[in-house]
């Protein structure tokens, strides 16, 4: 009776891993929906509209942009080195690949605020032409994410500092991991699309 009485209110650690994966992997499913749905208003327009395209990418920053995708690629880097360094029991490793991830996304931040800036200040704002439109639409819902990646980060970040994770549990790290990946390979098809038009 004690077993099924205890049971009955404590879940399965495997469970609860399962549940949570499956529930962030049905909710990266939505958001690549999201941006699927723009980038194929990207390739609509593109299409129609190729010298344009052509034309008003060249006012991006090309360099900002190849700055930012590298440093996406490393916080991806780190942010598997923290979930593998858990895995291990290894905290004190995590805490430090935690904090360089959120150090990389507001560098990432950092270096759009000023590509923005820079825009603004050459009077291109949203709405500017049908490139521009999507060019903020897409960036500015992806640094959206970025933001929110951030927030996720930190708060893992101190409940590590906190002992609240282990080799035996780390879900949430796991967890966070997946949705910082999914900021990080949206960026990667952003780039080239906006930044590399031949």
């Amino acid at each position: 009776m004690e077993d099924t009485h205890s049971h009955g209110h404590r879940i399965d650690p495997k469970v609860e891993y399962s549940a949570a994966k499956f529930g962030m992997w049905l909710f990266l499913g939505t958001e690549i929906l999201l941006f699927g749905g723009l980038f194929a208003a990207y390739a609509i327009f593109r299409a129609k509209y190729a010298t344009l395209f052509h034309e008003q990418h060249k006012e991006l920053d090309v360099t900002l942009g190849a700055i930012n995708t590298v440093i996406l690629i490393f916080s991806s880097l780190t942010m598997a080195m923290g979930v593998s360094a858990i895995q291990k029991g290894k905290k004190n490793f995590l805490s430090i690949c935690l904090l360089i991830t959120i150090l990389c996304g507001l560098a990432f931040g950092f270096n759009k605020y000023i590509e923005y800036g820079h825009k603004f200040h050459n009077h291109i704002y949203p709405g500017t032409s049908i490139f521009f439109s999507l060019y903020f639409m897409m960036t500015g819902l992806h640094m959206l994410h970025v933001f929110a990646g951030i927030t996720l980060l930190t708060v893992l970040l101190i409940l590590t500092l906190k002992g609240k994770f282990s080799a035996q549990y780390n879900t949430p790290i796991e967890v966070g991991g997946l949705y910082w990946h999914l900021v990080d390979l949206i960026w990667i098809y952003l780039f080239p699309l906006l930044y590399l038009i031949s």
